[in-house]
């Protein structure tokens, strides 16, 4: 940290995009020689962890692909948020001693959200490649880019890198590292929550989804695997499980043989699906694009409230 000060003042890079390089240089060095790295390996894990769960009906039915999205969801913000929630403050004495001496906020900002979404991206690569790895059965064709996996990768990404910025955010706001841990889990309830995949939200609420960064992501997520074009196997499975039971009617048990020997069960799950047919998960280039648009656009919100909120470092008594 002093070496990036003395350089800073040293050779006096004043200006905005040549203080860039400098910190930029910094948060890799930081990378390699504070661990910053673990959060590779734990990324990795997640996925792996997810993967055994979710992978048996993940894009085959609707229920498998909304818990799979849901998920995954939940992986990626963990990730973005845990990646960048104590960078700032950890080290807020040092950013307001080098902003007295010439460094500019948004060159800071600016260089942590480069390294950030280089790190992102190395996340959501780690991801995709353990998916793969154990097993689990994408779609070959995309939406947008012709390629399913380079759509789910764009994704995952943004997902990652905008719960990244909003932890920058929350980073640049608290006093130390011990209230950004606290506040993280609370962060991250708010967004699976108001994910509009499980929970049903009270009407005078609904609005607060329009803010959530797991809402668009999951519908990218839903609207990239097709969900309005799966079956819905809920019925059936409940059907298939009463018919098992010791007092089940013998009947009961002859009619589910013969609907699957006949192929029914297939049918009575598309049938079905056309009841909880979501315009929220349109599987078209327009509905996941936007989805894509509104993701970054949180994103960069985060990032310009924190170049406002670290501006005024110089006046806190913290």
């Amino acid at each position: 940290m002093d070496n990036i000060e003395s350089k800073v003042l040293s050779t006096r890079y004043r200006g905005r995009f040549a203080q860039i390089p400098i910190y930029l240089g910094k948060f890799f060095r930081m990378f390699v020689y504070q661990s910053d790295w673990k959060v590779i390996p734990m990324a990795a894990f997640l996925a792996a962890l997810i993967s055994m769960v979710v992978k048996k009906n993940f894009f085959v039915n609707m229920e498998g692909t909304t818990r799979g999205a849901f998920a995954i969801t939940c992986v990626a913000l963990w990730n973005g948020l845990f990646n960048s929630v104590q960078v700032v403050c950890r080290e807020r004495n040092v950013i307001k001693r080098e902003h007295r001496s010439g460094m500019h906020i948004s060159s800071y900002i600016v260089s942590h959200t480069i390294y950030q979404a280089c790190l992102c991206m190395i996340q959501s690569l780690v991801m995709v490649t353990i998916f793969l790895y154990t097993g689990v059965k994408f779609p070959t064709s995309g939406t947008v880019t012709g390629f399913f996996l380079a759509d789910f990768l764009i994704t995952l990404f943004l997902i990652t890198f905008a719960a990244d910025m909003l932890a920058l955010f929350v980073s640049c706001v608290v006093k130390n590292t011990t209230a950004a841990m606290t506040v993280m889990p609370m962060i991250l309830m708010v967004q699976l929550i108001f994910s509009g995949g499980f929970f049903t939200v009270p009407d005078n609420v609904q609005f607060v989804k329009g803010f959530m960064i797991s809402n668009y992501g999951m519908s990218a997520i839903c609207s990239e695997a097709g969900y309005n074009e799966l079956p819905s196997t809920t019925a059936w499975n409940l059907l298939k499980k009463i018919s098992k039971q010791e007092d089940a009617d013998p009947s009961l048990k002859m009619m589910v043989e013969q609907m699957k020997a006949n192929g029914d069960d297939k049918k009575m799950g598309y049938e079905l699906a056309k009841s909880n047919y979501n315009e929220r998960y349109e599987n078209t280039v327009f509905n996941i694009e936007l989805n894509w648009i509104i993701i970054s656009l949180l994103a960069t919100i985060s990032i310009v409230a924190s170049i406002v909120v670290l501006e005024f470092i110089d006046k806190d008594r913290r």
